[in-house]
């Protein structure tokens, strides 16, 4: 025998899957930072946009105890509430990391091999963690299947292309380079998830990371907010008449003492 649903239980059903969804929005929310970051001498702020009413990008940025300056930006594979899901592992596990001051490449290495225990089919996350140390003015930045990012500086616009293997995919025994960077007065980065730069127009072509640093380059004395603004709104113009299908993501890093 059939139950055929009567439509006051779809309404509750439908009801409830809201409620369920706003939670989740408000848990994801709570994973973001709530504010820009400044020191005086850095500034730190984001953007974030997910495809679906809940996303699989992440990203944090905070004080260490010794007074560094630490960032993360990650992407989870695959969309909507399971991804977020898997984005909250992935950020929780990296807390528990990150507060031990290692280089970011053994933070990495330590995040892949408790996400390779933790073994979810068909989910792993890139990520990309960096550290600065306002004392030394160095960069430490490792990446896990992640673009960029972008550092401008008076000179020049360079995409940084660092290789790492998205931590929980394969091998528990991978290892991550940590690329350092000395940073002068008024450099600032760029971190940002694929959802931009591999966002495609009605021509099948995307925005692409040459776009992100000629980007980068024609708005080097803008604020950090009004950087965050553009690009997002750049994006949003070039893909009009084209449905996304990725969360997008990004903060932008700046030095300023």
């Amino acid at each position: 025998m059939h139950t055929v649903a009567l439509p006051a239980d779809v309404s509750r059903i439908q009801t409830l899957r809201e409620e369920e969804l706003e939670e989740a929005r408000s848990i994801q929310r709570v994973m973001l930072p709530a504010s820009p970051l400044s020191t005086g001498e850095v500034t730190v702020c984001h953007a974030f946009q997910p495809m679906a009413e809940v996303g699989g990008d992440f990203l944090d940025y905070f004080q260490l105890t010794d007074g560094r300056i630490g960032l993360y930006v990650g992407d989870v594979s695959g969309k909507g509430l399971p991804a977020a899901m898997y984005a909250a592992l992935a950020v929780g596990t990296l807390r528990g990391v990150h507060k031990t001051g290692q280089p970011p490449g053994h933070v990495l290495a330590t995040l892949n091999r408790r996400l390779m225990i933790r073994g979810t089919p068909r989910r792993h996350a890139a990520v990309q963690y960096a550290v600065f140390d306002p004392q030394s003015r160095e960069m430490q930045i490792a990446s896990a299947g992640m673009p960029g990012p972008v550092h401008v500086s008076s000179s020049e616009c360079r995409v940084l292309n660092i290789e790492g293997m998205p931590p929980g995919l394969f091998d528990p025994s991978a290892s991550y380079e940590t690329l350092i960077t000395s940073l002068a007065p008024g450099d600032w980065f760029l971190f940002f998830t694929d959802g931009l730069s591999d966002a495609f127009d009605t021509h099948d072509e995307a925005f692409g990371i040459e776009r992100m640093q000629a980007f980068c380059e024609n708005h080097c004395d803008k604020s950090p907010e009004f950087l965050l603004a553009q690009l997002f709104s750049e994006v949003e113009a070039f893909t009009r008449g084209r449905l996304q299908h990725d969360d997008m993501a990004a903060a932008v890093f700046r030095y300023e003492p």
